[in-house]
């Protein structure tokens, strides 16, 4: 029988699978287009999220970090860079249709400035400008995001005020006028989010503009809808709506493989960094994780999702066995109370011992670009209450998504690591010699029992 955290996970995403379109028309809430769409990256590429931070330890130093699954960040340069005067808080990441990436950022704590730099690789960076927002009076300018339109316009949205104290911020939006990213329209206000909003994010989903946008008086993480870049903006979920807590800002989203979307966000209170994933038209959301090995040191992040060349490939409809980089005389197995392990098999194992250490590598039932893996007889390795265990299909989409898994660089050279179609961020790995699916752990001894290679088949 499932576990409860499983199961509850699988009555709640069906249900909201075929109530949740009609409950969110008859709220009012527009409903989210495309996401059927997203898939892995074909053979050849790969997907790579690069995430730029300030830190706890310095607000005038730039860290870069990428990752192939959104979940572990591994450090590329830090400090990447660190601007001729003055802060580099909340660094927002984009490219261009020029090639260059490009930052924009706070240049301080006070002030009427955004400041701008541009890199090449992502990690060397050239400072460019300070900008002022021709607002008078503003005595303080933060958290600018890029914004990239359907229609290809660069937009920036900022958080304004003239109060004297840090309070009653406003979002507004300017966008660029040349192709150099030199010259700034009039700054418009965002009609219908404020006062007191600070941090606006926003993502496009169809012909709707979603805000996720800090309430600087609760502390809470809210989200707007509309239907136009500057508004009216309608606010539809507001206080603890997602459980993503108070004392929560910096929010930044980017959309997954499989279509679900990812919230990153700062618990500057509790000196922790989260992350949350929602299925259901931003409805509701995983119960929030700690970015792993980043928790605690980086602030205010962005993240970009770009498609590379790349990535791990198997080969399909070839039999193979997955043989343990860290126990490379173990490999993972199929018993007969069907479930995985990780178990010896050698030259003179017997004939049942070897067949139940061969799989068929298959293209992903819910995802052509990822993988399956279906033993001798006919069954699919797939994840049950976070346990590996071999099933036949019964043909439901829940079922080709716990049998689906999307091949991600392993420790060892020509190894490999699978991370669970469905549960983004939680890999196939043995422990205590049982296979399981969990959740990726910043340590090399996690990687390690994640990581398999394939080898020639034992039968």
């Amino acid at each position: 029988m499932p576990g409860p955290e499983e199961e509850l996970n699988r009555t709640a995403r069906t249900l909201l699978a075929l109530l949740g379109p009609l409950l969110l028309v008859l709220l009012g809430v527009p409903a989210l287009q495309g996401t059927a769409a997203a898939a892995a990256p074909p053979t050849g590429q790969a997907t790579r999220y690069t995430m730029t931070a300030f830190t706890n330890s310095s607000e005038s130093n730039m860290y870069v970090y990428d990752s192939p699954d959104a979940t572990g960040f591994t450090l590329r340069k830090g400090p990447a860079y660190t601007p001729p005067s003055g802060l580099i808080r909340d660094p927002s990441i984009f490219k261009h249709t020029d090639g260059f990436y490009y930052l924009t950022y706070t240049t301080n704590w006070t002030g009427n400035t955004i400041g701008f730099a541009r890199s090449t690789d992502r990690v060397n960076w050239t400072f460019l400008y300070n900008y002022t927002i021709p607002i008078s009076g503003l005595t303080r300018t933060w958290a600018p995001e890029w914004f990239i339109d359907t229609d290809g316009s660069v937009n920036i949205i900022v958080s304004l005020t003239a109060a004297s104290t840090a309070t009653h911020f406003t979002a507004y939006k300017i966008t660029a006028t040349n192709s150099a990213l030199t010259t700034w329209s009039t700054p418009i206000q965002l009609s219908g989010i404020g006062p007191n909003y600070i941090d606006t994010f926003l993502v496009k989903i169809g012909s709707t503009y979603h805000a996720f946008t800090k309430n600087e008086t609760t502390k809470y993480i809210e989200y707007a809808t509309a239907s136009s870049l500057t508004g009216p903006y309608t606010m539809r979920k507001t206080g603890d709506w997602a459980g993503f807590g108070d004392w929560v800002e910096g929010p930044a989203l980017v959309q997954l493989d499989n279509g679900g979307w990812r919230i990153y966000y700062d618990g500057y209170r509790a000196g922790k960094y989260w992350y949350s994933d929602s299925y259901d038209n931003f409805a509701t959301w995983s119960t929030p994780t700690e970015v792993p090995g980043l928790t605690g040191f980086i602030r205010h992040a962005t993240v970009l999702k770009e498609t590379v060349s790349g990535g791990v490939t198997l080969s399909t409809n070839t039999t193979r066995s997955l043989q343990s980089v860290n126990f490379p005389g173990r490999y993972a197995v199929v018993r007969s109370d069907s479930l995985g392990y990780l178990d010896p098999v050698s030259a003179s194992s017997s004939t049942a011992v070897k067949q139940s250490a061969t799989f068929t590598v298959m293209p992903g039932l819910a995802d052509a670009n990822c993988y399956s893996f279906r033993d001798s007889s006919g069954r699919y390795l797939r994840h049950w209450d976070f346990r590996v265990r071999f099933d036949s299909s019964n043909g439901t989409d829940t079922f080709k998504k716990d049998a689906t898994y999307c091949a991600r660089p392993g420790t060892a050279s020509g190894s490999v690591r699978l991370e669970s179609y469905n549960y983004p961020g939680r890999y196939l790995r043995h422990y205590n010699y049982a296979l399981r699916v969990d959740l990726y752990q910043n340590t090399d001894t996690f990687r390690a029992d994640s990581s398999f290679t394939l080898v020639s088949p034992w039968t």
